[in-house]
């Protein structure tokens, strides 16, 4: 992998209203130009919130909002003049983590969403960027949400991560990734385990999906994220943050998505920039979106450190062999 020079390729400072934290965007392709959908924390400072992990206050807090950034090479990003996408009322707290897939030439979004009743999971498509109309809605506790670009088998398909607190109560995270299918992106269901977080050894907590997969003639290349829980007080705007996301990838069956057909046996990326060490979280990497250029380089866009968004590229078949060996 290959940081590209000129990250962070988005930060709150790009935006041009209310904006602290920009990261865990969704990214595609669609109609010949780079769609950028970024989540945006807002509502308080770097000071508010150090202020109060000094004097044992309460948090401060954030709003979020969903924002569009246009691009003409994956690169320089052109942010719009207001959020797209945000939800609020007696019930739902925020919408957030856009996942982007081009699915059937319709763009296709995977959010999570914070409501009184519990974290849910939901699929919306648009044909603008502007309108969007919401399919599907998970029952709680259910997050981090992609969809593979075409229908497999004549049914759509999506990874998830469910999080079971109760069947496993007073143990560490141990969240693993599922597969559910569709007839129609509106009811899911044939789900079944692709990947325990146990079967992870570099990961050692929770792991879940990342960006949407990519067709490769291999299989499905596709990104995860993995948390393991370091001893040390990772840098952050907190009083205690000790856990470290990490990227990973693997090769899934083109006709069995739940079928793993190869595995990185080491992290795809861990944090090492000073763009990813250093933030409002630390320690911290998440892809959110994965574009496959007709050359063969694949661009892997980031949220680091749950502060900036980033971009890191590598050869896709360099990412094959990584999961084959």
């Amino acid at each position: 992998m290959n940081r590209h020079p000129l990250n962070p390729i988005l930060s709150a400072r790009d935006v041009p209203y209310p904006a602290t934290l920009v990261f865990n965007a969704g990214v595609c392709k669609w109609q010949g130009k780079y769609v950028m959908l970024f989540r945006d924390d807002y509502g308080s400072t770097e000071t508010q919130w150090r202020e109060a992990a000094a004097r044992n206050l309460p948090w401060p807090g954030f709003s979020t909002t969903v924002g569009i950034a246009t691009s003409d090479d994956g690169v320089r990003w052109a942010v719009g003049p207001k959020p797209v996408f945000e939800m609020h009322d007696d019930v739902v707290q925020r919408v957030y983590d856009p996942r982007l897939a081009v699915v059937e030439g319709r763009p296709v979004l995977c959010f999570a969403m914070d409501t009184r009743d519990g974290l849910r999971g939901g699929v919306a498509t648009t044909d603008d960027f502007e309108n969007f109309r919401i399919l599907s809605l998970s029952a709680p506790d259910n997050r981090n949400m992609v969809l593979f670009p075409e229908r497999i088998g004549g049914r759509y398909a999506r990874l998830e991560r469910p999080m079971p607190v109760y069947s496993r109560y007073g143990g560490p995270e141990r969240f693993d990734i599922w597969l559910s299918e569709s007839p129609d992106l509106r009811f899911w269901g044939d789900t079944r385990l692709v990947l325990r977080g146990a079967d992870v050894p570099w990961a050692g907590s929770k792991i879940g999906p990342a960006a949407p997969p990519v067709r490769t003639p291999r299989g499905w290349l596709t990104t995860f994220h993995a948390v393991r829980m370091v001893e040390r007080n990772l840098p952050n705007w907190e009083r205690e943050w000790h856990k470290e996301y990490l990227a990973g990838i693997m090769l899934l069956d083109l006709e069995d998505p739940s079928k793993i057909i190869g595995i990185s046996r080491e992290p795809l990326l861990a944090p090492e920039a000073p763009y990813e060490t250093v933030g409002y979280r630390g320690g911290v990497i998440f892809p959110g979106g994965m574009v496959l250029e007709d050359t063969g380089e694949v661009k892997i866009y980031y949220g680091a450190a749950d502060t900036v968004e980033c971009l890191a590229t590598a050869d896709v078949g360099e990412l094959i062999a990584l999961c084959e060996r």
